[in-house]
C-alpha cells in the first residue's frame, strides 16, 4: 500500500475544540500529515498560543475562534474559512464540554449545555460546512466520539447521552452524505491523559481502577489518536463510512 494514502498535503482540516487537549494534537497530526489547519475555539488568547506552537513547527495553521453552541457563529465562520482561506476537505467535531454529577441532581442548565456542545454543536458545523462538501464531490467528517458512545458510568449521564447520540448521528450522516463521496467516521478514544482528566489520573484510586480495567494496563498517551485520525481524513478510509473507530486499549473488548 502506498504511503500516499495518508498524505493530506493540499487539504484543509477544521478542528473545533483545538486550543487544547485532544483537539490540538490532532490537530498538529493532520498538519504533520500535510494538511493546513484551522484552530478552533473560544478562548482567542488560548488559541493565539497554539497556532504560535503549530507554526513554530511549520504547520500552516489559521484561527476562527467561534462558540459551535450558536448556530449564527458556526455558519459565518465556516463562510469565512471557505472564503479567506479554502475549501474544509476535513471537518474532525471535537468540541465538547463535562457537567459531572448524578443525573438527579443535574439542573436542565448542566443538562442542556452538554448535549448543545457535544451533540448539536457537531451536528451544527457539519451542516454549515457539508454544502460546501457535497458540491465539491469530496468530503471528511470525523466526530470524536468516546468510550461514553457504548457504556455508562456514575455522574457521566449527560456527557453519555450526549456521545451515544454522536456515535447515532455519525451513522446518520455517513447514511445520507455517502453518495456525494464523503464519508463520516468517529473516533472513540478510550481514557487518555489530558488536563481535563489529569485529576482523575492523579486520584490513586481511579488510577489503579482505570488500569486494572484496561487490557494495556495503561493509560492513552494523547499521540495514538492521531494515526486513527490521518487514517479517516486520508484516501486510505475512501470505503470506511458510519463506523467508530474506538481507540482504547482494549476496554470494550474487555466487557
Amino acid at each position: 500500500m502506498s504511503e500516499d494514502l495518508f498524505d493530506l498535503s493540499g487539504s484543509l482540516a477544521l478542528v473545533t475544540g483545538s486550543s487544547q487537549g485532544l483537539g490540538l494534537v490532532i490537530a498538529r497530526g493532520l498538519g504533520r500529515a500535510g494538511a493546513a489547519v484551522v484552530l478552533n475555539g473560544r478562548d482567542r488568547s488560548k488559541l493565539a498560543l497554539a497556532a504560535q506552537r503549530l507554526a513554530a513547527e511549520g504547520i500552516a495553521c489559521h484561527v476562527f475562534a467561534f462558540d459551535v453552541s450558536n448556530s449564527q457563529q458556526v455558519a459565518d465562520a465556516v463562510e469565512r474559512i471557505e472564503e479567506q482561506v479554502g475549501p474544509i476537505d476535513v471537518l474532525v467535531n471535537n468540541a465538547g464540554i463535562h457537567r459531572r454529577g448524578p443525573l438527579e441532581q443535574l439542573t436542565d442548565q448542566q443538562w442542556s449545555d452538554v448535549l448543545d456542545v457535544n451533540l448539536s454543536g457537531a451536528f451544527r458545523v457539519a451542516r454549515a460546512a457539508i454544502g460546501g462538501m457535497i458540491r465539491r464531490k469530496r468530503g471528511k467528517i470525523i466526530n470524536v466520539c468516546s468510550l461514553m458512545s457504548e457504556l455508562g458510568r456514575q455522574t457521566t449521564g449527560a456527557y453519555a447521552a450526549a456521545k451515544g447520540g454522536l456515535k447515532m448521528l455519525t451513522r446518520a450522516m455517513a447514511v445520507e452524505w455517502a453518495r456525494h463521496n464523503i464519508q463520516v467516521n468517529g473516533i472513540g478514544p478510550g481514557y487518555f491523559i489530558t488536563p481535563m482528566t489529569q485529576p482523575l489520573a492523579d486520584d490513586p484510586e481511579f488510577d489503579q481502577w482505570l488500569k486494572t480495567r484496561t487490557p494495556a494496563g495503561r493509560w492513552g498517551d494523547p499521540s495514538e489518536l492521531v494515526g486513527p485520525a490521518v487514517f479517516l481524513a486520508s484516501r486510505a478510509s475512501s470505503f470506511v463510512n458510519g463506523q467508530v473507530l474506538y481507540v482504547d486499549g482494549g476496554v470494550l473488548a474487555a466487557l
